[in-house]
């Protein structure tokens, strides 16, 4: 498969599952998941039958949490819907240097763009729980690089790799405490992660809510395009 291919776009979490986060999977036949405190999402087939229902319901036990992020099938009627939440796909085009955004005023000299780590995962927790950014977990730093912006020590915006299918890299967790919003940290985050995933030869791709007018926005001014409107989706077991 050619780097890049939007195909694999589709189903960026089975893509992501049975490729570079295999280590972080659970499996029970064709079914999918993230080990817990990394990831709640599932995969299944596009055209998964009752078998493969039957072996996710294994994988996350009786009441368990289904997330099905943008999975096209439909679990059986007997799967209690949790969410639905409108929203769409949009991936960085050309392969130059990320664009620039302009901010409100110039970011403080003291507020460095940091590496985060295991040390830092209470704070992200805390920043995640504060913004709602999206799922955040104990061990969701593992899927990839995060990056933080601190001012006088404190974690104050944040934003890291996720979902990695064949070529691609999703940007996620893009989060700003509300003190320290207006100062351009969401844009050198993303441009700061754009940078490392076109240096690796791969393209950046992200998600972002339908009601998210700021956010989708400032993704195109920092090259981003839509692709695709998606639905996530989450139920509960049997």
């Amino acid at each position: 498969m050619r780097s890049g291919d939007t195909a694999v776009l589709d189903d960026p979490v089975g893509e992501s599952l049975r490729g570079h986060h295999a280590a972080l999977a659970r499996r029970l036949g064709r079914a999918a998941t993230y080990v817990p405190e990394v990831a709640t999402f599932s995969a299944v087939s596009p055209a998964a039958g009752p078998a493969d229902w039957a072996d996710l319901s294994g994988l996350l036990g009786r009441g368990g949490f289904a997330d099905l992020f943008s999975c096209r099938a439909a679990p059986p009627p007997d799967w209690e819907p949790v969410f639905v939440l409108e929203g769409r796909q949009m991936i960085r085009t050309g392969s130059g240097r990320p664009a620039e955004a302009r901010t409100e005023r110039d970011t403080d000299v003291s507020e460095d763009v940091v590496e985060l780590g295991a040390a830092d995962v209470p704070e992200m927790l805390d920043l995640a729980a504060r913004t709602q950014p999206g799922p955040f977990w104990p061990r969701t730093h593992e899927l990839g690089t995060y990056l933080g912006v601190r001012a006088q020590g404190r974690l104050v915006a944040m934003a890291g790799e996720r979902l990695r299918p064949p070529g691609w890299t999703e940007i996620s967790a893009v989060c700003t405490a509300p003190e320290a919003r207006g100062r351009g940290h969401a844009a050198r985050l993303v441009n700061a992660l754009s940078a490392r995933v076109l240096s690796r030869g791969e393209r950046p791709f992200l998600h972002v809510a339908e009601t998210n007018t700021a956010a989708i926005a400032l993704y195109e001014r920092l090259g981003f395009e839509s692709r695709q409107r998606v639905t996530f989706r989450g139920f509960r077991t049997p």
